[in-house]
C-alpha cells in the first residue's frame, strides 16, 4: 500500500514529522517498508509565464524569451526548449536558485545574449524522466508561486507492508482511523454526501449466486464527457500511490478505491442487454478481459454478465468488451462485496493480479458499497459532468457476514501482556478503532465494525489492546527463574563430542537438505520406493532422503567446480524410510515411517594438505577407517566386505560394534565418480548416530610394577581367515596375564604355501604381584598356538 502523505494529513494531521509518524505506524503493525520524498530538494523555482518567445539572433535552436516572475520587470531568458511559446506558464529557476544536484543558477551570456535565469523541465527538477520540453502549468498556476508549494512537493510517499489480515488499511482512510487511534488526533472522513437521481435510467440487478456475492449496488450516469481531463491534484495523488493516470473516468474509480477502499468498476452502459447478473460461469463460456488476456472461466469463478454475455471476472477485473474509452458518454458504474472465499487464488490462477482482488481476497467492508458509489458518482459529475440516475441495490442479507460479539477477559489481557491495564483502559483503547464495548460482568463483550475481518477471538482482541497501548510501552524484563545442575553420564556422549571428535581429525560440518532428487535416492540407495513429498519446496527436490552420503557427494561437487579438491565434511541428520512400527526398529517412530539419527563422513582430493614433509597422495579407505576407529575408541569396531549400491565392490565394508550391524564404510563406486565428476574416488562412511553416541565407562586399574614380558608369534594361516578372526582366537585363549595382542606384520611370499599368508602378532603379558617366569609364558604361547590351531587352522611359521 502506497499513499502520499499530503493526502494522509488531509484525513489526520498528527503533530509528529514524516519519520516520526512512520516509525508510529511501524509499531502499531502498519510496517513502512520505504519512505521517500516526491521530489529531491532544490530551492529558488517558481511559476512563471513567457510573454514573448523570440528567435535568438545567434542561434537557430535557441528562443529569447521574456519571462514574468512576479517581480517588477521581466526577465530575459535565453531558452532551448521546443514547446517554448508566448503565455505558456512553467518553472523557472532565477538566480541565485539551486537545482537538484547542487547545481546552482546565475546570471550566464549564451551566444552574445544575457540570460537571467532558466526555464526548467521536470527532468531537471527532478519529477521525472522527461526532457523533451518544459514543464507546462495549468493556466490558473499563480505567477511568482514557489513551485514546491504549488505542486505540493514537499511530501513524502509512504509505502507500508500489510499483514493479510489488515484489509482495513488498504485505503486512505483505513491508514487514517489507526494514525487518529493511536495519537488521539482528530480524524476527519472523506466528504460523502447522497447524489440526488436526475436522470430516470436505471439497470436491474440480479444475484444468482448470493453466497458469493451478496451485496451489489449499480447506478447509470449519462451525459458524461470522459475527454475530460483529470485535474492535477488526482493525477499527483494517484502518481505518488504508484497509479498512473488513465483518463478520467478510470482515475474516478482509482482514486475512490485508495480513499475508501472499495474496489468499483465502469462499464459502457450503451454495450450492456438488459439486466446485471452475478453468476457463475456457463459450459464453454470466454471472456476477454482488459490486459487483453482471453479466459475460459473456471466453474468456480464468478462472473459478471448481462442477459447476452460474460462481462467481467468479478472482484478481479473488467472486460475488454464493455469497457470504458473516451468516446464513452454513458457509465454504469458497480460497486459490489464480493465473500474473500469467493475470489481468493481465482487471479493467480489465471496468472494475473490486480489491486481489486488483492483488497477483495483479504476482505472489504460490506457497508462501504453505497457510500463508495456515492463518492465516485459526486466525483464523476464533477469533473466529466453528466446526469445520475437512481442507485439499484441486489442485497442478500441472510448472505453477508455477521459481527458477533468477541468475549474479552481483562484478568487474561493481564496475564498475557504482563502490564496492570484496568478495564477502562482497555475499553478506552478498544473504542478508538470503532470497535463496540460493552462491559458484562468479569469480561467485556467487543463487536467489531464492518471493516475488520481480523477480529474472531479473544487472542485477537489482545493483540489489539497491546498494538493501541504501544508495543514499546510494554516492559521486557529479563527472564528470571532457578536452574539446575542436569545430571551427567559417563554411558553417553552429547551430539557436541562427536562434532568435536571429527573437527580434531580435521573435518568440516555441513547441514544439507532433507529433501533429495529422486536420481540420488535410486543411485546411491537403490531406493525403488522412496518417500515423495506431495507439495516439494523445488521440482528436484521433491523425496526424502535415506542416507546422507548423496548429499555429502554432493558437497564434493560444489566444491570441485570452485576449485577445492580436498574435501573432508561429516554431516549429523535424520534420514527417512518406508517401514512398520510394529517392527519396534530404532529411532524415532511413527506409523509407516522410520527416522533414524545417522553420522556419515566423505573424504576426497588428499590424504593430507599439501605440505613439504609428506609426498602428496591420494586419501584411500584405511585413512577413513583410521577416523572412524579413532572416533569410536577405546570400543573396537569390526569390518566385513559387503555389497553396497553406492561403493565400489571389493572395497566396501560392514561396520559393526558388539555383533551389532551399525553402518558401511568404503570407496565410493566408479560408476558414480565418472558420472558426477568427482575426480578420485572419495571415500565415505555412514554409520547410526546413537552407536557413536554410546561410551565406555572408564575401569580404573591396578598399575603393575612388575617388569613386562613380549613375545612375537608368526601364524601361517589359509588366506581366506581374516586377521580379525585370528586375533579374535587369540584373545579368546589368553589368560589374565596377558595384557594386549597387537598385528605388525603381513607376509606372503617365498617360504609361503600360495594360498596361505603370515600374520605376526605380539604378544604383551605382565602380573600386577610378581615377576613372570619363563614357564609361565611359554605355557600360555602354546595355549595360545593350540586354540589357533584348532579355531583357524593356523600354525607357527618356521
Amino acid at each position: 500500500m502506497q499513499f502520499s502523505e499530503n493526502w494522509l494529513r488531509t484525513f489526520v494531521d498528527p503533530a509528529l514529522d514524516s519519520e516520526a509518524l512512520g516509525h508510529l505506524m511501524t509499531m502499531a503493525g502498519l510496517e513502512v517498508e520505504e519512505a521517500h520524498p516526491v521530489a529531491p530538494p532544490f530551492s529558488g523555482v517558481v511559476v512563471a509565464q513567457i510573454v514573448t518567445a523570440e528567435k535568438h539572433p545567434g542561434a537557430d535552436k535557441l528562443k529569447l524569451c521574456k519571462v514574468d516572475v512576479g517581480a517588477a520587470e521581466p526577465l530575459q531568458i535565453v531558452c532551448g526548449a521546443p514547446n517554448a511559446v508566448a503565455g505558456m506558464k512553467v518553472p523557472c529557476a532565477k538566480v541565485g536558485a539551486e537545482l537538484p544536484g547542487g547545481f546552482a543558477i546565475g546570471p550566464a551570456r549564451l551566444r552574445g545574449v544575457e540570460s537571467f535565469g532558466m526555464l526548467c523541465s521536470a527532468h531537471e527538477l527532478g519529477l521525472s524522466d522527461d526532457h523533451a520540453g518544459l514543464l507546462p502549468l495549468p493556466e490558473d498556476a499563480p505567477v511568482g508561486m514557489d513551485i514546491r508549494q504549488y505542486l505540493d512537493l514537499d511530501d513524502v510517499s509512504f509505502e507500508i507492508k500489510l499483514t493479510p489480515n489488515r484489509a482495513d488499511c488498504l485505503s486512505l482512510t483505513g491508514v487514517a482511523r489507526e494514525v487518529a487511534a493511536l495519537t488521539g488526533a482528530p480524524f476527519t472522513p472523506a466528504p460523502l454526501a447522497l447524489v440526488p437521481a436526475t436522470l430516470d435510467a436505471r439497470r436491474a440487478i440480479v444475484l444468482d449466486a448470493p453466497k458469493a456475492c451478496p451485496r451489489y449496488c449499480g447506478r447509470v450516469i449519462g451525459g458524461v464527457n470522459a475527454k475530460a481531463p483529470t485535474p492535477a491534484w488526482m493525477k499527483d495523488r494517484l502518481q505518488r500511490s504508484g497509479i498512473r493516470s488513465i483518463s478520467a473516468l478510470v482515475d474516478i474509480t482509482n482514486y475512490v478505491m485508495l480513499e475508501l477502499g472499495q474496489p468499483l468498476h465502469a462499464f459502457d452502459d450503451t454495450r450492456l442487454t438488459g439486466a446485471i447478473h452475478v453468476r457463475l460461469p456457463r459450459p464453454g463460456e470466454a471472456l476477454l478481459l482488459l490486459n487483453e488476456q482471453t479466459i475460459k472461466p473456471t466453474p468456480d469463478t464468478l462472473l459478471i454478465a448481462d442477459e447476452s454475455r460474460a462481462l467481467a471476472l468479478a472482484g478481479i477485473m473488467g472486460g475488454e468488451e464493455t469497457g470504458i474509452t473516451l468516446e464513452t458518454t454513458e457509465v454504469f458504474l458497480e460497486s459490489a462485496f464480493f465473500a474473500p472465499e469467493a475470489i481468493t487464488g481465482r487471479a493467480r490462477a489465471y496468472g494475473f493480479a490486480s489491486d481489486a482482488s488483492h483488497r477483495y481476497e483479504r476482505g472489504v467492508d460490506f457497508q462501504l458499497q453505497r457510500p463508495a458509489i456515492e463518492r465516485a458518482t459526486q466525483l464523476i459529475l464533477e469533473i466529466c459532468g453528466g446526469a445520475a440516475g437512481p442507485v439499484e441495490e441486489a442485497r442478500a442479507e441472510a448472505d453477508l457476514p455477521r459481527r458477533d460479539e468477541v468475549a474479552l477477559r481483562p484478568a487474561r489481557v493481564r496475564k498475557v501482556l504482563g502490564i496492570a491495564l484496568d478495564d477502562d483502559t482497555m475499553r478506552a483503547l478498544l473504542e478508538r478503532v470503532s470497535l463496540q464495548v460493552r462491559n458484562l460482568a468479569a469480561e467485556l463483550r467487543v463487536r467489531p465494525p464492518a471493516f475488520r475481518f481480523d477480529i474472531e477471538i479473544e487472542a485477537d482482541l489482545i493483540e489489539e489492546v497491546a498494538r493501541l497501548y504501544g508495543y514499546g510501552n510494554i516492559p521486557a524484563p529479563a527472564p528470571r527463574g532457578e536452574l539446575a545442575m542436569l545430571a551427567s553420564t559417563e554411558s553417553a556422549r552429547s551430539d557436541w563430542t562427536v562434532r568435536h571428535r571429527l573437527a580434531g581429525r580435521g573435518f568440516q560440518e555441513v547441514v544439507n537438505f532433507a529433501f533429495v532428487e529422486a536420481a540420488w535416492e535410486r543411485d546411491f540407495c537403490a531406493n525403488a520406493a522412496p518417500i515423495r513429498l506431495a507439495n516439494p519446496i523445488a521440482g528436484q527436490m521433491d523425496t526424502m532422503r535415506s542416507s546422507l552420503i548423496a548429499g555429502l557427494i554432493a558437497n564434493v561437487v560444489t566444491n570441485r567446480k570452485r576449485q577445492q579438491n580436498r574435501v573432508r565434511v561429516f554431516e549429523i541428520g535424520r534420514c527417512f524410510a518406508r517401514c512398520d512400527k510394529a517392527e519396534g526398529r530404532a529411532g524415532e517412530e511413527i506409523p509407516g515411517f522410520w527416522q533414524p539419527r545417522r553420522l556419515a563422513a566423505l573424504a576426497a582430493g588428499t590424504a593430507l594438505p599439501e605440505q613439504w614433509g609428506e609426498p602428496a597422495r591420494a586419501v584411500d579407505f584405511y585413512d577413513l577407517k583410521a577416523d572412524l576407529d579413532t572416533l569410536f575408541a577405546p570400543r573396537a569396531l569390526t569390518f566385513a566386505p559387503i555389497e553396497h549400491p553406492a561403493l565400489h565392490p571389493g572395497r566396501a565394508a560392514s561396520v559393526a560394534l558388539d555383533g551389532q550391524l551399525i553402518g558401511v564404510i568404503g570407496e565410493i563406486h566408479p560408476v558414480w565418480v565418472q558420472r558426477y565428476a568427482l575426480g578420485t574416488a572419495p571415500i565415505a562412511f555412514e554409520v547410526e548416530l546413537d552407536a557413536a553416541l554410546a561410551a565406555v565407562k572408564p575401569a580404573s586399574g591396578d598399575i603393575s610394577r612388575m617388569p613386562a614380558v613380549s613375545r612375537d608369534l608368526a601364524l601361517v594361516v589359509p588366506t581366506s581367515v581374516s586377521a580379525e578372526q585370528v586375533l579374535n582366537a587369540l584373545r579368546e585363549a589368553a589368560p589374565a596375564t596377558v595384557r594386549e595382542i597387537a598385528l605388525f606384520d603381513l607376509y606372503q611370499g617365498k617360504g609361503v604355501e600360495p594360498d596361505h599368508k603370515s600374520l605376526a602378532f605380539r604378544i604383551f603379558m605382565q602380573d600386577t604381584q610378581r615377576t613372570l617366569e619363563d614357564a609361565e609364558v611359554d605355557e600360555a604361547v602354546s595355549g595360545l598356538l593350540r586354540h589357533v590351531e584348532r579355531a583357524v587352522g593356523g600354525r607357527l611359521r618356521v
